[in-house]
């Protein structure tokens, strides 16, 4: 990460992209083609907290292909608790909920992908590869849901790592947290990047019936290609605008998430996205601009000089213009939005293409009071 950050010093400052990216293809931090082959990180430098880091270089056999490529490998994690609580003042809810930690989808920008470090993993490859799966949620929740004075609010999952990646058509976990939800009539907000949302139409449709349940759909681009590279295994964006229609057609609220905004490479498409989702019955929105915290921010470097070279110096320099001359600004309040002349022209093409809409006039405020809280062990049921 240190060669990277030198190689984007020099680059940013000569304007030389094809410099930067020699310097990090000698650093031999890149991992090859072939070994992270249908993933979007390049890179899988060592957690922030280890006390040593370890990159893989050739050393002259040639035998550094014969590595393996990286496989998707899944284990189990036991938490004491599922519920997380939130006391961010720039954030809507209070609580949130993760079936999975890491993400298969692999997007490159992700903001959560520092949180694999907790594992003593990488941000990088290993957090689109080595995944956890908590196969005790739903029994976890059930019992947080009957403490003695536990008080309903909206449950938000999918604000962290995606419910619904791939491993969730294996597992189910999802779906058997709905299941629980269902029965104690708890309000639950889901945001995803994925079709297979719509597998709980089910579940979901009885839910919103008793305004129980909304879903937001991020889209960052109706780009196909750039899609595929920067999101490699999330749904494809037409497959998320006909699971958005699916899920309106079944009465249940659907948000569009313009998320996030890159700036030079997708804030172009803003209005775009809003019309698409708009006519497939999406009557909310937001957006965020993108964030590169801590080892995202060369993640992301290293996949724009991949895949996007030319934009490199340009695509850097307006990231820095709204985020004080720096990669990110984590101040609540400015996080998710930036500041300054570009951020505030993002900011109004978004709520100027809203108010054309009609989107965000009615939102909806998820309903609390017919929460039944779970029979608490070893409690009599009443008959009545």
């Amino acid at each position: 990460m240190e060669q990277i950050a030198r190689a984007d010093i020099a680059a940013f400052k000569s304007g030389d992209a094809g410099l930067a990216n020699a310097m990090i293809e000698q650093s031999g931090v890149r991992v090859g083609e072939r070994r992270r082959r249908g993933r979007a990180a390049g890179i899988n430098p060592s957690g922030r907290f280890e006390a040593l880091r370890r990159d893989v270089f050739d050393d002259g056999w040639d035998t550094i292909e014969d590595l393996p490529p990286f496989k998707t490998e899944v284990q189990m994690e036991k938490p004491r608790t599922i519920i997380t609580r939130n006391e961010s003042p720039d954030i809507s809810f209070d609580r949130s909920l993760n079936p999975y930690r890491g993400c298969e989808h692999g997007c490159v920008y992700c903001f959560a992908r520092p949180t694999h470090g907790y594992m003593g993993l990488s941000a990088g490859l290993d957090f689109e590869s080595k995944l956890f799966a908590k196969p005790d949620a739903a029994k976890l929740l059930e019992r947080e849901l009957a403490k003695d004075g536990y008080q309903p609010k909206t449950i938000a999952i999918g604000t962290n790592t995606d419910p619904y990646q791939p491993i969730e058509k294996r597992y189910g976990i999802m779906r058997q947290i709905l299941e629980v939800l269902e029965a104690h009539n708890h309000p639950v907000g889901i945001v995803t990047k994925s079709a297979l949302v719509s597998r709980d139409i089910d579940i979901l449709s009885r839910m919103a019936e008793k305004g129980l349940a909304k879903v937001a759909l991020s889209v960052t681009t109706l780009d196909r290609r750039l899609a595929r590279a920067m999101e490699p295994r999330a749904a494809t964006p037409t497959r998320r605008l006909e699971a958005m229609k699916a899920l309106s057609e079944a009465g249940i609220p659907v948000s569009v998430m313009v998320a996030p905004v890159i700036p030079g490479l997708t804030d172009h498409e803003v209005e775009r996205i809003l019309d698409s989702a708009h006519s497939v019955g999406a009557r909310e929105a937001g957006y965020i601009i993108l964030r590169l915290p801590l080892e995202v921010s060369p993640i992301f470097k290293d996949w724009l000089l991949r895949h996007y070279p030319d934009s490199y110096r340009h695509v850097l320099s307006l990231v820095r213009s709204m985020r004080d001359g720096k990669d990110y600004d984590s101040t609540w309040g400015a996080r998710m939005k930036g500041a300054g002349p570009y951020a505030w022209q993002i900011g109004r093409r978004f709520q100027i293409t809203a108010r054309r809409l009609g989107l965000n006039q009615n939102k909806r405020v998820l309903r609390t009071d017919l929460f039944k809280p779970p029979a608490r062990t070893g409690e009599q049921l009443s008959l009545l």
